[in-house]
């Protein structure tokens, strides 16, 4: 079950590619990790999908790297939102199926969403800025 806070979430906007290997993942995902999958999903279904080849300008896109604030702390983070099997905490790279991932995927900079951590706590997210994705490097064996 779904908590909503703050009344709606703000509007969302994925590439087409994005969105089709998310919803990819998000089907692949359900059986071993339901309640992220449900939130995928779901963000999934309420984002506006650009045509082919269309790139939103300042929003969250899977590769790109984003500086947020943690809006209860004031902390101010950069992360790389990328597919689980790149995700590597140490160098800062986020899985998408994460719950702080799926908050961050298609929101624009300025843009603020709440999320629930996997202890069930409340947070709330602004972001602050977003660089086009990087070229990711190829990880070492």
């Amino acid at each position: 079950m779904t908590k909503k806070i703050g009344g709606s979430k703000p509007r969302i906007t994925l590439t087409a590619a994005d969105h089709e290997k998310l919803s990819a993942l998000a089907n692949a995902a359900a059986s071993t990790m339901p309640e992220v999958a449900a939130e995928l999903t779901e963000e999934l279904d309420r984002a506006h999908v650009l045509p082919r080849g269309r790139r939103p300008g300042e929003t969250v896109c899977m590769g790109c790297e984003v500086d947020f604030r943690d809006d209860m702390t004031g902390r101010v983070q950069t992360v790389l939102l990328v597919y689980p099997h790149e995700a590597d905490i140490a160098k800062g790279r986020i899985s998408v199926l994460t719950p702080i991932g799926t908050a961050l995927i298609g929101l624009p900079v300025g843009k603020s969403i709440d999320w629930i951590t996997r202890t069930g706590e409340t947070k709330r997210l602004t972001v602050l800025k977003v660089c086009e994705p990087a070229v990711l490097e190829p990880q070492s064996a």
